[in-house]
């Protein structure tokens, strides 16, 4: 039997341009943002490190479903996991950027 491994996608080259985000009642997503200036929906996910994703041009109708789906989950995998996206990693918690460089 073939296991195709799948490799993590790599991180953006793209300076990273925070987005607020609110937590979210899932068990795949653990919050969601979105800048409506730029149509970029930002996502968390409930397992891993905690790395952020953007989805450019994600309209605000599909954000506003997104939120609001009866589950969340399902909806990210139907509409939202096909896009395109640039990955960031996980935000450091405070004090963690000191003891990094101490």
């Amino acid at each position: 039997m073939n296991i195709k491994r799948i490799e993590p996608a790599a991180f953006s080259d793209e300076p990273y341009t925070p987005i607020p985000m609110a937590p979210v009642t899932s068990n795949q997503v653990a919050c969601i943002g979105y800048d409506p200036s730029t149509k970029t929906l930002a996502c968390q996910f409930t397992r891993g490190p905690g790395h952020i994703y953007h989805y450019p041009n994600v309209e605000p109708e599909m954000h506003a479903k997104f939120v609001g789906a009866e589950s969340i989950g399902a909806f990210f995998g139907q509409h939202i996991k096909p896009l395109p996206f640039k990955k960031f990693p996980a935000p450091k918690a405070e004090g963690e950027e000191a003891k990094a460089a101490a």
